[in-house]
């Protein structure tokens, strides 16, 4: 009961803020949004799963670039081309899984490193199709009925995949699939002498957050109606990575409050040291391997333990 009451409680919050919010704040609300449901799928991936894949990003551009090649050079419908995006993600995601998840740690991120390059390189030699360096711009969202989807409604949107991809992932870690990514995390060959499929979790694990980020990066494609082949390079990337391991790897919270925190912290740093705030980002994330591995949430849980013994 206490539980539901939290999620009611914080979707009401969360849709309270999209409707009474504009311009700049909403514009800033739905990016924090965007950027929160990025980083639990890689928090599931990474965190949950073990799986050290610098290819997350990537299938965030996959889902912008996707729906927006889709329906404004070929000319689907937006619904079509949304489902042809998802599907376009989730074959991707499948393909690029099955060699990569028989890797490991180290090799793991270097073999999807070199796929998320090649998908740098795609958008930047792309063309007229991908629009270069210069990225794709001058479209929006038609209009259905006459009636436009507004920003008040757009950001309810983002809200809404915000809420869905947290339920999802949720309740996958709570049930048996959970179990089964963290003992593949812990020990692969204990999970494997406990039955579980190894690979094909793996498979699945990888599969599933890389389809969850295209998704996310459909929702992106609209915020601005523009997309730039920067927002998924490796910096966002490895800033992701910073979010996880600040927050706490493998909490969902923790996943949301490292979003936030390092997502709105350049609002004030870069004002006072411009883009070095990424340095000090770099320094807060070596301090949290070598002193707080378990993040933020580990300090709240060290607090619990302490005043829960008074």
């Amino acid at each position: 009961m206490r539980t539901a009451l939290a999620w009611l409680g914080g979707a009401a919050i969360l849709v309270f803020l999209a409707l009474t919010l504009d311009g700049y704040a909403a514009d800033l609300f739905r990016k924090l949004l965007l950027v929160a449901t990025l980083c639990l799928g890689f928090n599931f991936l990474f965190g949950i799963a073990g799986q050290l894949a610098i290819s997350h990003i990537a299938f965030y551009g996959i889902g912008a670039y996707g729906v927006v090649v889709l329906a404004f050079q070929f000319g689907w419908p937006l619904p079509l081309a949304i489902i042809g995006s998802i599907v376009i993600c989730g074959i991707v995601a499948l393909l690029v899984a099955i060699p990569a998840t028989r890797l490991e740690g180290f090799f793991l991120a270097l073999a999807t490193l070199a796929f998320a390059q090649l998908f740098s390189v795609v958008l930047l030699q792309g063309g007229e199709i991908t629009g270069g360096p210069q990225g794709i711009s001058g479209y929006a969202a038609p209009d259905y009925f006459g009636l436009a989807l507004g920003e008040g409604g757009y950001t309810l949107v983002i809200v809404a995949v915000f809420l869905l991809t947290l339920a999802i992932l949720v309740r996958l870690d709570h049930s048996w699939f959970g179990r089964a990514c963290r003992a593949i995390r812990d020990n692969p060959a204990t999970a494997a002498a406990m039955g579980v499929d190894v690979f094909r979790t793996k498979i699945a694990a990888f599969t599933l957050t890389s389809t969850l980020a295209g998704v996310t990066g459909i929702a992106y494609a609209f915020t601005d109606n523009y997309l730039s082949p920067l927002v998924f390079g490796l910096e966002p990337m490895f800033l992701l990575l910073f979010m996880i391991v600040i927050g706490g790897a493998g909490r969902h919270a923790g996943a949301v409050i490292g979003a936030a925190l390092l997502f709105l912290a350049p609002e004030v740093l870069e004002e006072w040291v411009g883009r070095h705030y990424m340095l000090g980002f770099g320094v807060l994330v070596v301090a949290a391997i070598l002193f707080q591995p378990a993040g933020l949430m580990g300090l709240w849980d060290s607090a619990r333990r302490r005043w829960g013994t008074r």
